[in-house]
């Protein structure tokens, strides 16, 4: 009797602390997954690279995965592109640019594609740094808009989603226009001009101008009893002619009174 009684509590002092820690094991909290090695895995090995190489950019993007996290990576050909631009950057610019390709929140697919507007980043500061960009969806397109780049960046493939992080891959790199000029405003076109009003040309496309027509003088008070110069020499020319028969007739007409008076 007294050796089961011993045997049982042994069998207590090794099961206890097997069981302890077994429960401690299960309550523990699963590891956020790794979001630089889904980009590696992505298409997006150089973004990644600058990530592990940047201390401030490493340490962040490790903390925030565990509260939630949505990343936008460059493709590599996106990156070497950008290369000559970063390299010009100072180390705290460095970080700031790479910590401006994520969001502190988790967005799957879908969620992703229901939002639209301003988002903070990693990067973001207080009002200080601002570091936000613009998300905008159309249809199943989702674009990321900056103040200092006239590109739009777009989403092209999903890499992770496993909740609390998502990474996405983009074909851009992000450019913050707290390190980069803003992009130009668009000149607006200047209003053309009032077309003025021009005859139409005839033949030969030279333009016609009609000239008013011609008024006639009105005549005078007595324009209606002034005869013309015509009728003024005919009339002189038959008094003339008639002058002699007058004359004839007086002297006949004297004659016969003479004769009367005689006889």
């Amino acid at each position: 009797m007294r050796c089961l009684r011993l045997a049982v509590a042994l069998l207590l002092l090794v099961a206890l602390p097997l069981a302890a820690a077994a429960g401690a094991k299960a309550k523990a909290p699963a590891a956020p997954p790794n979001a630089t090695v889904a980009m590696a895995k992505g298409g997006c090995k150089a973004f990644a690279a600058l990530i592990a190489a940047s201390p401030d950019a490493a340490s962040t993007y490790d903390a925030a995965a565990s509260g939630g996290m949505t990343v936008f990576c460059p493709s590599d050909d996106a990156v070497a592109s950008f290369m000559p631009r970063y390299k010009n950057l100072t180390a705290d610019g460095k970080a700031s640019l790479l910590l401006f390709h994520a969001v502190p929140v988790y967005y799957s697919p879908g969620s992703l594609k229901a939002n639209n507007g301003v988002m903070n980043t990693l990067a973001t500061d207080g009002s200080a740094r601002n570091y936000n960009f613009t998300l905008q969806n159309e249809g199943n397109v989702v674009t990321i808009k900056t103040g200092a780049s006239g590109d739009v960046a777009r989403v092209r493939s999903t890499l992770l989603d496993t909740d609390p992080v998502a990474v996405y891959a983009v074909d851009r790199v992000f450019q913050p226009v707290e390190l980069f000029k803003p992009a130009p405003s668009p000149t607006p076109a200047p209003a053309p001009a009032p077309a003025a009003d021009t005859p139409k040309a005839g033949k030969g496309g030279a333009a016609r101008h009609r000239s008013p027509p011609a008024v006639a003088d009105a005549p005078g008070p007595e324009a209606d009893d002034t005869a013309p110069a015509d009728q003024k020499k005919d009339s002189k020319k038959s008094a003339a002619a008639g002058a002699p028969r007058v004359r004839w007739l007086a002297a006949a007409l004297a004659a016969v009174a003479v004769a009367s008076t005689l006889a």
